[in-house]
């Protein structure tokens, strides 16, 4: 029992893989970059999403016409970058989420040609 016990708690305080991700029109290369501080989450909602033929609010309007246009098999999703946790348990990710995706986004330029983004 103590054993269980251990292990729910180990559950409880592990960090989850936070970071940046992209996905990626295979059709015309466009990208969209989104951050997450559950990664595993995002990701496999994302999988789900696109089995289902649903779209996620968070996504620009261009990618959802494009994913009904090329359907699901046409885009792929990557980790770009992961946060590192630090030992702080009431450390708050979201800025350090925030300068990665800017970061990435500085990086990649995903507007226009490039990306389903638009410039702020």
């Amino acid at each position: 029992m103590d054993r269980r016990k251990e292990l729910i708690q180990a559950y409880k305080n592990r960090k989850p893989n936070m970071g940046v991700y992209q996905i990626k029109n295979k059709i015309n290369g466009k990208i969209q970059l989104l951050s997450s501080l559950n990664l595993d989450g995002a990701l496999n909602r994302f999988q789900f999403d696109l089995k289902m033929g649903l779209t996620m609010g968070l996504w620009e309007q261009e990618l959802k016409e494009d994913l009904a246009r090329y359907g699901p098999e046409s885009f792929e999703i990557e980790v770009l970058d992961r946060l590192k946790p630090v030992e702080d348990p009431g450390y708050d990710y979201r800025e350090d989420l925030k300068a990665l995706e800017e970061l990435w986004l500085e990086k990649l330029q995903p507007y226009g040609e490039r990306g389903y983004h638009q410039k702020k």
